[in-house]
């Protein structure tokens, strides 16, 4: 699923092309893209596209009194629409413009996921559903909120990282590259913290998002989750860019953690099924 560098860039591409366009109307190509019932999308008719803002991984098309709030899941993705066909392949919803122009949601696969809210920008967005309960945007978190964050939350440092009602717009690869670049075990419990490690762990997070980011601004689209830049996602048996020696992975059912041994456990090799007793 993309996370928070690939949806800012995403973000930015989509306010470049379309910011400042006016509305001429939305419409829902599949019965189930749309989650609301209330306020009435035509209400963004007529209205420009003022600006293109994330939450944690959801974006957000803010037109006068309505916000779209989009969520990509895996497979979604916000293109411009130039056949604007009526059955397009994979379209979920589109919005057109006053010249011509058009913005389509499409998502590929069979599990269709993704989803279009539509809420009334004079509100408290983070107290509207699908916002409600999300924790802080992981690239705004000041490291006293982090300390806080670990304090009141004791569990593997991986899984919170990835909880989004605790740290928002971080997944399994960033999970990954950030307990790397801070040199600690992803099943280190955040109970039991140094000083040290939060510090580290803080400048890991915006380091790993930083470099998401260069990378994403770099590219025309959101690409293939292999095609990302990582240290060890997806890297098993690669060797590690720091150490050198191979980086490996604790295996689950519908994914796999990544770690360096050499560099994150003192060399133990964490056991590969989710049933060990794994370094605290």
């Amino acid at each position: 699923m993309p996370e928070i560098g690939e949806i800012q860039a995403h973000a930015e591409r989509v306010e470049e092309q379309f910011a400042g366009k006016s509305l001429t109307s939305f419409r829902p190509i599949t019965f189930y893209v749309l989650k609301t019932f209330a306020p009435d999308p035509a209400t963004a008719h007529g209205h420009t596209l003022e600006r293109v803002t994330t939450r944690g991984k959801y974006l957000h098309m803010w037109f006068g009194p309505i916000v779209f709030v989009v969520h990509l899941m895996q497979g979604g993705r916000l293109r411009p629409d130039e056949k604007q066909s009526a059955k397009p392949r994979g379209g979920q919803a589109r919005w057109t413009f006053d010249d011509g122009t058009a913005l389509l949601l499409t998502e590929a696969g069979s599990d269709k996921r993704a989803g279009v809210w539509v809420l009334d920008s004079s509100t408290d967005l983070d107290t509207t559903e699908p916002l409600e309960g999300l924790g802080p945007n992981a690239d705004t978190l000041d490291i006293d909120t982090l300390r806080t964050i670990l304090g009141e939350n004791s569990m593997r440092i991986h899984g919170l990282l990835r909880r989004q009602r605790i740290i928002a717009g971080l997944g399994r690869r960033l999970a990954n590259d950030i307990c790397h670049e801070a040199q600690i075990s992803p099943f280190a419990m955040t109970g039991k913290f140094s000083d040290e490690q939060v510090e580290a762990l803080h400048s890991a997070i915006g380091t790993c998002i930083d470099r998401s980011l260069e990378f994403e601004r770099a590219q025309t689209e959101i690409v293939a989750s292999k095609k990302r830049p990582s240290a060890v996602h997806n890297n098993t048996g690669e060797p590690c860019p720091r150490c050198g020696e191979a980086v490996r992975e604790v295996a689950y059912v519908k994914y796999s953690v990544n770690y360096c041994a050499a560099c994150q456990t003192g060399g133990k090799v964490l056991a590969d099924n989710t049933t060990s007793k794994f370094l605290k």
